[in-house]
């Protein structure tokens, strides 16, 4: 039940992208109609956002029950009543699941319209209000306190301060507007603040704008998943290296009960500012975050033994997060992908430096995960067949939890080794929408279920190193 166009690809990533989807592993498995069918569900489905919002509760400072007590009480407040109930994941217990409802199809479009940039538009359809600097055009006579209807420019073809624009624009709603027109684009600077207030989302999500900000953390669900499977124990030494904005690292931070250190690393000064930010706001004291380029994260010559920070002697860590830099494109929602193949292509050399630098950072019978929210075969079990190759150390280890699917054919992997891998894949449940009885009507396993697998693309290996050659 596809509710916007699938997502668009520059001419030569489309090529690329169905020559992986159409490889000759596959089609041998599946069948070229199934495999053709699988691919283009996919592609409808990444146009759409996720069935569920994903929470992760900080269990450093309270408990599950309680802040589920308390979301929930907030979510009914924001929904006027409606009943939207909020999930404990059984396998992940420090993980809440809200189900997404819509797409509302019935809602009415206003007269005053106001284009916001694409990214803003995502963010709107998965739960945000609009903020004034996502505002890129508006109606001419919009005025504070108006019914406005929200689009979004896909293409980013909108000029700013238009006061109409035909290009291809997508409905994602409608907001009551915080501010005038004059006042949105005022020439005495950038505004901040909220510019739109969604009231009639096509998608309804909770806000979490200042929601118990230091108490839940938003966060995909296989993002979560990662963490657990790292599996940090208190006392360790762990590295997460390419860690901003931090999600993931006060996550591990939070597993390992604040008891140990985790180094956090990232290249750009303001996204380690936000690792700090998020590590503070949690009350994680174990976290220490460091601007630095991952690939050289290893020290060639003997370190001061004062020295805290990066560069690393081998064989320093017990655990390491590479949550590497990718192509992204099993983000949702996404209906317009912009980057050249050029781009799309040059992640699997950088993954590689930074995976043969992890490789040598970690201790004997230490744990190393790889994890990416792409889809493609090169960054994901591509990757994995060339570490086996090069690292003779390294082994393939099963996950736990594994609640995602099993990696995908096409790079050379036995079936065994497949199923040790963890694909997230959104084209694994029919794309569906959910309205209140549907949801109240639905058993809460199967819910947990479809949360499963409606969610982003994403992709995690899991190796354990067996000896320092």
């Amino acid at each position: 039940m596809s509710f916007f166009p699938k997502i668009s690809f520059q001419y030569e990533v489309e090529e690329y992208l169905t020559k992986v989807f159409r490889n000759k592993e596959l089609i041998t498995a599946l069948g070229t109609q199934e495999a053709e069918n699988k691919y283009q569900s996919l592609l409808s489905h990444l146009s759409h956002p996720p069935g569920f919002t994903t929470v992760r509760v900080n269990t450093h400072l309270a408990s599950v029950k309680y802040v589920k007590k308390l979301l929930f009480e907030e979510i009914q407040k924001q929904f006027k009543g409606l009943c939207v109930p909020v999930l404990e994941h059984p396998q992940l217990q420090d993980i809440l699941l809200i189900p997404v409802i819509g797409p509302r199809r019935d809602l009415k479009k206003h007269a005053s319209e106001v284009i916001v940039g694409a990214q803003c538009g995502y963010a709107v359809l998965r739960g945000a209000h609009v903020y004034v600097p996502g505002i890129v055009s508006t109606s001419g006579f919009v005025k504070a306190g108006d019914l406005v209807s929200v689009y979004s420019d896909i293409e980013g073809k909108c000029k700013r301060g238009a006061k109409e624009f035909d290009g291809v624009k997508v409905f994602v709603g409608n907001g009551i507007s915080e501010l005038s027109r004059s006042e949105i684009f005022s020439s005495t600077g950038p505004l901040k603040g909220l510019g739109i207030r969604m009231i009639e989302p096509v998608y309804l999500s909770p806000s979490f704008d200042n929601v118990l900000p230091s108490h839940l953390f938003l966060q995909n669900l296989p993002s979560a998943v990662v963490s657990h499977i790292l599996n940090p124990q208190p006392g360790e030494k762990i590295l997460d290296m390419c860690a901003a904005p931090g999600g993931k690292t006060t996550h591990l931070a939070t597993l390992m009960h604040d008891q140990g250190e985790v180094i956090a690393m990232d290249k750009i000064a303001n996204k380690v500012k936000k690792i700090k930010q998020n590590a503070e706001l949690l009350q994680l004291n174990c976290i220490k975050a460091f601007c630095y380029d991952g690939t050289r994260a290893l020290s060639v010559e003997k370190r001061e033994d004062k020295q805290e920070g990066p560069p690393f002697l081998p064989e320093s860590f017990d655990r390491i997060l590479l949550d590497a830099p990718c192509s992204g494109m099993g983000q949702r929602p996404n209906m317009a992908y912009s980057s050249t193949l050029k781009e799309v292509t040059s992640y699997q050399p950088l993954q590689r430096k930074l995976f043969t630098v992890a490789v040598k950072l970690l201790k004997p019978g230490g744990v190393l995960v790889y994890s990416t929210c792409t889809i493609t075969l090169s960054e994901n079990e591509e990757q994995v067949a060339w570490a086996l190759k090069t690292f003779p150390c390294l082994q393939l280890h099963p996950q736990e939890p594994h609640i995602g699917g099993e990696g995908m054919k096409g790079a050379g992997l036995s079936l065994d080794q497949l199923k040790l891998l963890q694909r997230f894949d959104p084209s694994a449940v029919t794309l569906q929408g959910m309205d209140i009885n549907s949801l109240q009507d639905s058993r809460e396993d199967d819910l947990i279920s479809l949360a499963n697998k409606d969610c982003i693309g994403f992709f995690i290996a899991k190796f354990i190193k067996s000896n320092s050659k």
